[in-house]
């Protein structure tokens, strides 16, 4: 009996009065439903707790398959090299595209050239598909490795190289790879963004190019045959632009059906 008086009461609105007249039956009844009531209560919040982690893995795989491709350091440097072969290669192959429709009748399917060659697109590709980091490191080797002596330039290396006019636009491929690979690797690959990323890249080659240019131009000259920066900057800017517009959607299109194929 002594035991049964000394269960706590259940609430603190009951007074010791109310407890102390309350049936030793009915107060060991309330003590039992209390502990059963705890012990529900635990349950509940570990089953909460399990849940709320199942709910946390569920959105993660349910986002999982939206977020882009990231690659790991293995990779990165495979596409490092990648790009380094590419972009020496692409030096020195011009780039063509299909003559005009018009011009089939009578000669057949003929090819033309688009007066660039492939090496914007070889940076481009390799900064779509080998990311920010691959793309950046491989055009370092490639401009030092140049620059050190391999003929791997469109006119030849060495450190002379850096005395030409357009060496500017080979520092570009620096930034300009980092920025597309960084771009294109912000969502999942998708045509208009490769696109948007590429061109965004371009237009950064160029204006490294031209900051190049207009330092060179006030500093030692351009040379006895570019007369002005403006002629400068139309001959290695604006004069190439178009072919290498066209080379940019090719390689667009040549990376989003290679993403699709590796990443997705």
């Amino acid at each position: 009996m002594s035991n049964l008086k000394e269960l706590p009461k259940p609430n603190s609105e009951i007074n010791d009065y109310e407890w102390g007249i309350t049936p030793s039956p009915v107060k060991s009844t309330i003590n039992h439903l209390q502990q059963l009531l705890q012990q529900k209560q635990q349950h509940l919040d570990k089953l909460q707790q399990e849940n709320k982690w199942l709910r946390n893995q569920l959105e993660i795989t349910i986002d999982k398959p939206n977020r882009p491709h990231v690659p790991p350091l293995p990779e990165v440097m495979l596409w490092t090299a990648i790009g380094v072969i590419l972009t020496a290669a692409g030096t020195f192959i011009p780039a063509s595209s299909l003559a005009a429709p018009w011009s089939w009748w009578g000669n057949g399917f003929g090819v033309q050239t688009l007066g660039v060659s492939y090496q914007i697109g070889a940076v481009l590709l390799t900064a779509c598909l080998g990311g920010k980091n691959a793309a950046m490191l491989s055009q370092i080797i490639y401009i030092l490795l140049g620059i050190l002596g391999l003929p791997i330039f469109d006119r030849g290396g060495g450190s002379i190289y850096l005395q030409q006019p357009h060496f500017g636009y080979l520092l570009g491929f620096v930034v300009g790879a980092w920025i597309c690979g960084w771009l294109a690797f912000q969502s999942l690959a998708k045509f208009a963004t490769l696109i948007a990323s590429c061109i965004v890249g371009l237009i950064t080659i160029h204006l490294v190019g031209i900051i190049y240019l207009t330092v060179m131009y006030f500093v030692t000259g351009l040379g006895a045959e570019i007369n002005s920066l403006m002629q400068a900057i139309a001959i290695y800017s604006l004069q190439p632009l178009p072919g290498q517009l066209a080379v940019v959607c090719a390689t667009s299109l040549i990376a989003f059906v290679m993403r699709k194929v590796m990443f997705t």
